[in-house]
């Protein structure tokens, strides 16, 4: 046994890793420290899902344990599928001492898990590096150009045509002029000797002006355009309102060649968990028999906010408490503490009703392993109520009560799924009484309620809806006290549907309603899905910027929707949100063609343009114009559905869908799946993509997307590593896109447009001066002014224009998210405005790169024309007294002033009248700041933005099958089995 570094592991190798560490490589499961070698694992990296998943090693391999002698002569033979990006698929063949045996993917632990709840677990090597599963979906990375880019590019070549241009009509006026003059003026300007005709110097003259006139060329733009963009990428480094301080890091640009194009998106892709979320589920508030907990009153009796000033509940009495659990409401403790019935009952509902598992490597320190968060949650709030959930064997749940330990029998387990959204479980008390107690949704739970809990269920339904306004999740808990010989009966058919061989789950789950009947209510509960900081504010904003917001999860249907509502993605006030759920073309094909009738149904018209354009087959690639809807959509498609959609003729149909909606939804997605949403949007969209995650199952699309962002979360780093910019927190997006992405915008096309106006100034007064010089190449400007002027005279004031300007601060371009639209159409520069200047943020730095360049300019004027420079060099400065001269000129000064005023009256004036005849969005936007400027608003009162909604959700029930089965086979119980019962297995 030897500890190596990940880049030496090779196919083959027998690789140990241990407790809470990831796995290296996809390894096929040999033995582990749990019984029949099973092995729980966190898949976060892979699907975003941080509920335990657990895989089972084949028999044959269990059997060495951690015995290094038997896996050092372990000679078995692998035979599997080639590398590929299916992470819920696997098929090979383990040839071992003569037998054949079936691997499948319960058998494989991938590369990028983290197992939790084993002390050890021993793998086999199979896939490698880049072959790995996850490698297969991180994409490749590219090199990332800008929109602007490209336009520059092609603008620089129709500059160079131009010049070509410029050059052949000076040529051929020079033939000219040297056909009907310069021939007869030989005496005075005689030809050169390799001259023979106006034809030859006419081929010269063309060279002589692409020598002259190639300053319209920007040969120095791009190493301007990368200083600019380095400056800018320090703002970004340096903003302090995007540090975050309890991880001690800044926002961190990773490249300088995306700035402006920050200030130019329209589709955010997002991950839920980890970016959205904390995925830390929190107990809130709860009902119990017709009360409300949960809520904090002031000695008036006025209902007040919780902060973290509240006074926190005392649990000191209980000595297994969870010292991280916080709860508020002082009265539910004194329920607990004077031994009420009912609410006894709902805590011990809660510590039986589960499948989580228990960890207890130091007395009285327990840690619960949970399938899905929120089921953690609920068992630790009845552990600090005093109802503890210790230990489980397959036949029995200890649980410390009120300090008292005792053991349940336990007789069943009738696990969830989403069909049932409930669970229970059925156990034989220590008074020998048998109980079954079931938490469920609302919705399901309500129905099987006896009759007589009807005026308590009114109650508890609008506690219930008090908690959906708040965004809580909720769930509804019941008990029923069972007849043993009732129960015996109910068991006896259990057992039989249970060995079933045909349609056993519809069986078990009919057989289990006949028990889930006339339940007595207990209450219900509310947990919350803790977003990030500001999360809601942020795509509040981001909304009001025109910047459309898809969730790519691989997470469940059922908590994406959830999160998508908590997070005002989706709005109740939306007309309808459609579901697509087809598990073939023809069904997903349907759908979608039904949602986008309902949405706009002329686009199904033959004579629809965008159809109209479709049947002509135009050839790839082109681009689909936007769509407006008649109303506000939001869209959900899973993964299965997805795969069929992005292939073929569905994924235009699939594109036209979501894009009409707001928002769009995708769930239970593979790290690939989500590059092809992105590559989908870029393929057919003129648009700017942004993809935003924070795990490895992020880094496909992060890498897809025009600009790739990381979140240094909870799911390691390899998002960050892979990503274009990074930060910590979700909500510095908002800052990123609306003040840097902006300004960083704004300030390129400014500068473009400055940089293509003093080249076209410079060049084209050479091309006039040819009409009065016999088109005879010569120089309009001195040697040394030629020098200068892109060196000295115009590089700073184009500089500070780039680095410094504002339209707007940044207070009013949070306020007014509208001001970011221009950006999204490239209205500021682009191939019929690309020649321009005007500077909106005059500050000390301004002043002096402007007034200064034109002081430094006479300064060197007087210096060069000097007397001492040209008597010391009478070769090199040859015009002696000649700026002192001209300067007393009067008509120079007139010339001068003329010229300016008559430049400058037709911008003032079309700037003054567009806004009055023409005026866009952002012209009115800007009028509202300076009238707010003029007119100070009082400072708006900070309220916590809360999710006003009518629905509900049993966010427990969301995820898939649970551990029920697992739990009552006695697989999970410590120590080994005895090697007979496994032979029997």
């Amino acid at each position: 046994m030897k500890e190596d570094k990940w880049m030496n592991i090779q196919v083959g190798d027998i690789v140990k890793v241990e407790n809470n560490q990831s796995v290296t490589a996809d390894m096929l499961l040999l033995s582990s420290s749990e019984p029949y070698s099973l092995t729980y694992i966190e898949t976060a990296e892979l699907d975003g899902e941080t509920n335990l998943k657990v895989k089972q090693a084949i028999s044959v391999t269990s059997d060495m344990e951690n015995n290094l002698k038997l896996l050092s002569a372990f000679d078995g033979e692998v035979r599997c599928e080639s590398p590929n990006n299916k992470l819920d698929k696997f098929a090979g063949i383990l040839t071992y001492k003569g037998k054949n045996y079936i691997l499948d993917h319960d058998k494989l632990l991938l590369r990028g898990c983290v197992i939790r709840n084993t002390d050890w677990c021993y793998g086999l090597v199979i896939y490698t590096g880049p072959d790995t599963k996850l490698m297969q979906n991180c994409g490749k990375s590219t090199f990332k150009r800008t929109h602007i880019d490209h336009l520059m590019n092609v603008l620089v070549l129709w500059i160079f045509l131009f010049l070509g241009s410029m050059c052949f009509i000076l040529a051929v006026g020079h033939g000219i002029w040297e056909n009907k003059k310069g021939y007869y003026f030989q005496n005075f300007l005689p030809w050169k000797e390799y001259v023979s005709s106006s034809v030859v110097s006419a081929i010269l003259m063309f060279w002589s002006y692409f020598i002259i006139l190639n300053t319209v060329v920007p040969i120095s733009l791009y190493v301007s355009v990368e200083i600019i963009r380095l400056g800018n990428s320090y703002y970004i480094n340096w903003d302090r309102k995007m540090f975050y301080a309890p991880k001690n890091t800044p926002a961190q640009a990773r490249t300088t060649t995306l700035n402006e194009e920050l200030g130019q998106v329209k589709y955010v892709f997002s991950d839920k968990t980890g970016t959205l979320t904390q995925n830390i589920m929190i107990f809130k508030k709860c009902s119990i028999n017709g009360t409300l907990y949960g809520d904090v009153y002031d000695k008036n009796g006025q209902r007040v906010e919780v902060s973290e000033k509240t006074e926190k509940v005392d649990f000191s009495y209980n000595k297994l408490a969870d010292p991280k659990f916080s709860f508020y409401d002082k009265t539910l403790v004194e329920a607990v503490k004077r031994g009420d019935g009912r609410v006894h009952l709902f805590f011990l509902s809660l510590s039986l009703c589960h499948t989580v598992m228990s960890e207890e490597k130091v007395e009285g320190e327990l840690v619960y392993q949970a399938q899905s968060p929120d089921e953690g949650a609920l068992v630790t709030a009845a552990r600090n109520f005093g109802f503890a959930f210790r230990s489980r064997t397959s036949e029995t749940i200890t649980v410390v009560e009120m300090g008292e330990t005792k053991v349940y029998q336990l007789l069943a387990i009738l696990d969830f799924d989403n069909v049932r959204k409930r669970m229970s479980v059925i156990v034989r008390t220590p008074e020998d009484r048998v109980m079954l107690f079931c938490k469920g949704a609302d919705t399901i739970v309500c129905q099987l309620l006896h009759p007589s809990c009807r005026s308590l269920g009114d109650v508890t339904m609008e506690h219930l809806d008090d908690f959906a306004i708040e965004g809580l999740r909720t769930l509804m808990v019941a008990y029923r006290e069972l007849d043993n010989a009732f129960f015996q009966a109910w068991s006896k058919k259990h057992s039989e549907v249970c060995l079933s061989l045909e349609d056993r789950e519809n069986k078990i789950s009919n057989v289990s309603e006949e028990i889930e009947k006339d339940l007595m209510l207990l209450g219900a509960t509310a947990i919350e899905d803790k977003l990030q900081d500001g999360v809601l504010e942020t795509i509040i904003t981001l909304n009001k910027a025109k910047i459309k917001m898809w969730t790519l999860t691989g997470d469940k249907q059922e908590t994406a929707v959830n999160i998508a509502y908590a997070c005002n993605i989706f709005e109740d006030e939306m007309d309808e949100i459609f579901i697509v759920e087809g598990k073939d073309d023809e069904t997903i094909w349907q759908e979608l063609r039904s949602a986008r009738a309902k949405m706009k149904p002329e686009s199904l018209l033959e004579s629809d343009p965008v159809n109209s354009y479709l049947t002509m087959k135009p050839k790839m690639p082109f681009k689909i114009p936007e769509e407006v809807p008649n109303g506000n959509y939001g869209l959900v498609i899973n993964g299965y559905s997805l795969a069929y959609a992005l292939e073929g003729n569905l994924e235009l149909e699939l594109l036209r869908t979501a894009c009409m909606c707001k928002a769009v939804i995708c769930c239970r997605m593979t790290p690939l799946q989500k590059a092809q949403v992105v590559e989908l949007v870029k393929r057919y969209k003129k648009v700017v993509t942004l993809a935003i995650g924070d795990g490895a199952n992020d880094v496909s699309m992060i890498k897809a997307a025009h600009i790739g962002i990381g979140i240094s979360g909870q799911e390691g780093m390899q998002a960050m590593l892979n990503s274009d910019y990074a930060f910590c927190q979700f909500h510095y997006l908002r800052r990123l896109l609306l003040v840097h992405g902006r300004w960083s915008y704004n300030r390129m096309c400014k500068f473009l447009s400055y940089f293509f106006y003093k080249n076209f100034v410079f060049t084209l007064v050479h091309f006039w001066y040819a009409f009065f010089s016999g088109f005879s190449a010569q120089t309009v400007y001195d040697t040394w002014f030629i020098t200068f002027y892109n060196l000295v005279y115009t590089s700073l004031p184009v500089l500070g224009l780039s680095l410094f300007d504002q339209d707007v601060n940044e207070t009013w371009s949070l306020r007014f998210p509208e001001l970011y639209e221009p950006g999204q159409h490239n209205l500021y520069f682009n191939k019929k405005e690309f020649i321009a200047l005007e500077t909106t943020y005059w500050t000390m730095i301004s002043h002096f790169f402007i007034w200064g360049s034109l002081g430094f300019y006479f300064c060197v004027l007087f210096f060069l024309y000097s007397d001492g420079l040209c008597l010391m060099f009478p070769n090199v400065f040859q015009f002696l007294g000649v700026a002192r001269n001209i300067l007393k000129l009067p008509q120079l000064w007139l010339s001068l002033v003329l010229s300016v005023v008559l430049c400058m009256l037709p911008v003032i004036g079309y700037q003054f009248l567009k806004p009055l005849f023409w005026p866009v969005s952002v012209d009115k936007v800007i009028d509202r700041i300076h009238h707010c400027m003029r007119h100070p608003l009082p400072p708006p009162i900070r309220t916590k933005v809360k999710h006003a909604s009518s629905r509900r959700s049993a966010y427990a029930f969301s995820h898939k099958q649970g551990f029920g089965a697992l739990i009552t086979s006695g697989k999970t119980m410590k120590g080994k089995p005895k090697k007979s019962s496994l032979l029997k297995k």
